[in-house]
Protein backbone atom coordinates (compact mmCIF):
# COMPACT_ATOMS: atom_id res chain seq x y z
CA UNK A 1 0.00 0.00 0.00
CA UNK A 2 1.26 3.40 -0.88
CA UNK A 3 0.84 6.03 1.57
CA UNK A 4 0.67 9.95 0.16
CA UNK A 5 0.05 13.14 2.01
CA UNK A 6 -1.46 15.87 0.18
CA UNK A 7 -1.33 19.76 0.84
CA UNK A 8 -4.18 21.58 -0.39
CA UNK A 9 -4.38 25.24 -1.22
CA UNK A 10 -8.68 26.18 -1.54
CA UNK A 11 -10.58 29.17 -2.05
CA UNK A 12 -11.32 30.49 1.24
CA UNK A 13 -14.60 30.16 1.00
CA UNK A 14 -15.33 27.23 -0.30
CA UNK A 15 -13.29 24.89 1.96
CA UNK A 16 -16.08 22.65 3.47
CA UNK A 17 -17.39 21.95 0.02
CA UNK A 18 -13.89 21.19 -1.24
CA UNK A 19 -12.87 18.87 1.87
CA UNK A 20 -16.20 17.13 1.05
CA UNK A 21 -15.73 16.55 -2.63
CA UNK A 22 -11.86 15.00 -2.07
CA UNK A 23 -12.76 12.86 0.44
CA UNK A 24 -15.61 11.34 -1.51
CA UNK A 25 -13.15 10.80 -3.98
CA UNK A 26 -11.98 7.19 -3.85
CA UNK A 27 -8.69 6.29 -2.63
CA UNK A 28 -8.96 9.04 -0.06
CA UNK A 29 -8.99 7.91 3.40
CA UNK A 30 -9.13 11.34 5.26
CA UNK A 31 -9.61 14.99 4.41
CA UNK A 32 -8.06 17.65 7.13
CA UNK A 33 -9.08 21.29 7.19
CA UNK A 34 -6.05 23.18 9.25
CA UNK A 35 -4.10 25.76 10.02
CA UNK A 36 -0.91 27.02 8.73
CA UNK A 37 0.38 27.21 4.81
CA UNK A 38 -2.08 25.48 3.46
CA UNK A 39 -5.88 24.73 3.81
CA UNK A 40 -6.34 21.12 3.88
CA UNK A 41 -3.95 17.99 4.40
CA UNK A 42 -5.47 14.46 2.34
CA UNK A 43 -4.24 11.13 2.99
CA UNK A 44 -4.29 8.97 -0.35
CA UNK A 45 -3.97 5.10 0.68
CA UNK A 46 -3.51 3.61 -3.17
CA UNK A 47 -1.86 0.05 -3.84
CA UNK A 48 -0.11 1.24 -7.13
CA UNK A 49 2.65 4.94 -7.95
CA UNK A 50 0.53 4.82 -10.97
CA UNK A 51 -2.62 4.78 -9.13
CA UNK A 52 -1.73 8.81 -7.63
CA UNK A 53 -1.30 9.95 -11.06
CA UNK A 54 -5.02 9.02 -12.13
CA UNK A 55 -6.07 10.23 -8.69
CA UNK A 56 -4.23 13.14 -7.80
CA UNK A 57 -3.74 15.64 -10.66
CA UNK A 58 -6.72 14.05 -12.12
CA UNK A 59 -9.64 14.03 -9.29
CA UNK A 60 -8.31 15.93 -6.38
CA UNK A 61 -6.23 18.61 -8.35
CA UNK A 62 -9.99 19.09 -10.55
CA UNK A 63 -12.52 19.50 -7.54
CA UNK A 64 -13.73 23.18 -7.50
CA UNK A 65 -12.62 24.98 -5.12
CA UNK A 66 -8.91 23.30 -5.79
CA UNK A 67 -6.10 25.99 -6.52
CA UNK A 68 -2.93 23.96 -5.81
CA UNK A 69 -1.50 20.56 -3.81
CA UNK A 70 1.74 19.69 -3.21
CA UNK A 71 2.01 15.60 -2.51
CA UNK A 72 4.55 13.98 -0.26
CA UNK A 73 5.10 9.82 -0.66
CA UNK A 74 5.38 8.36 2.58
CA UNK A 75 8.29 5.65 3.18
CA UNK A 76 7.37 4.31 6.41
CA UNK A 77 4.59 4.70 9.54
CA UNK A 78 5.79 5.26 13.13
CA UNK A 79 2.80 4.89 15.49
CA UNK A 80 3.16 4.36 19.22
CA UNK A 81 1.30 1.06 18.81
CA UNK A 82 3.94 -0.54 15.98
CA UNK A 83 6.71 1.18 18.75
CA UNK A 84 4.84 -0.88 21.79
CA UNK A 85 4.76 -4.22 19.49
CA UNK A 86 8.18 -4.29 18.48
CA UNK A 87 9.09 -3.93 21.73
CA UNK A 88 7.11 -6.63 23.01
CA UNK A 89 8.32 -9.15 20.90
CA UNK A 90 10.20 -11.74 22.88
CA UNK A 91 9.64 -9.67 26.14
CA UNK A 92 8.59 -12.48 27.54
CA UNK A 93 11.52 -14.21 27.79
CA UNK A 94 11.00 -17.09 25.87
Amino acid sequence: MITAIVMIHAEADRIPETAQAIADIGGVSEVYSCAGDVDLVAIVRVTAHEDLADLIPAKIGKVQGVVDTDTHIAFRSYSRADTETAFDIGADGD
